[in-house]
């Protein structure tokens, strides 16, 4: 069955290749950016699926992100939590600012998006919402506290609110990620590129595609019973206790 999806962050990378994997499994998908516009529009003539700018850290903007995109194209079954960003540094040299906008885009974000939509899931019966982590919320990145502790509170994020609306079909499950090749990735110097790509057994970076299909099992009917899940894509870098 056709549902309305919401991708966050949905018009390039990972988001991306999300956006179109479920487009591709009928979906009507509707990708938000922040700020690319070229990215964007480029997206948009390429795949059809509409765009739609907004603030992912702004509650009251994304509510009414929202509320224009169920006006126009129904209610929101399918959430993609993927917007994120990164503000590096080690903590002694961290700035609030550094710390807050990590927070705010990759923590935060996840209640402004997804809060406008739970109570219409539970009024129907169904729901899909999948969260994108990372690695390096599971085991920590020095120079990332920010990111860690955003990637690592969508977790905490994911079981609880998977508690509270498993008896109303809605599924709540979270995708953490390794090194993928993407943009943000290939920016990575070479020489520490290589030695990323050593720690990993699988003895290469991710493709957003693999993602992608997670994504798209997890919003199928046949992921039902997945629920309140971690799923780690990371080429056996890392492997969670749980």
């Amino acid at each position: 069955m056709a549902r309305v999806a919401l991708v966050t962050g949905g018009t390039r990378g990972i988001g991306a290749a999300i956006s179109k994997a479920l487009a591709e499994e009928g979906h009507k998908v509707v990708a938000n950016y922040a700020g690319n516009e070229e990215a964007a529009a480029k997206f948009n003539a390429e795949t059809g699926i509409p765009v739609i700018k907004f603030d992912v850290s702004d509650p009251v903007g994304s509510a009414e992100a929202i509320a224009r995109i169920e006006a126009e194209h129904g209610p929101v079954e399918i959430v993609v939590n993927n917007a994120g960003i990164t503000r590096d540094g080690t903590f002694h040299r961290l700035s609030y600012e550094q710390w807050s906008q990590v927070i705010r885009t990759n923590l935060d974000s996840v209640f402004n998006v997804t809060r406008p939509v739970i109570e219409g899931m539970r009024a129907r019966g169904w729901g899909r919402i999948i969260n994108i982590s990372s690695i390096n919320g599971q085991k920590g990145q020095a120079g990332q506290t920010n990111y860690s502790a955003a990637k690592a509170g969508m977790i905490g994020f994911t079981k609880a609110l998977a508690q509270e609306n498993a008896a109303k079909g809605i599924t709540v499950n979270v995708i953490a990620p390794g090194y993928i090749d993407t943009e943000m990735v290939a920016a990575v110097p070479e020489d520490v590129l290589k030695k990323i790509i050593a720690t990993i057994p699988t003895g290469r970076l991710g493709r957003a595609e693999e993602i992608a299909a997670t994504v798209a099992f997890l919003a199928s009917e046949k992921a039902s019973f997945f629920n309140g899940s971690v799923l780690t894509v990371n080429g056996a870098q890392y492997i969670a206790n749980g």
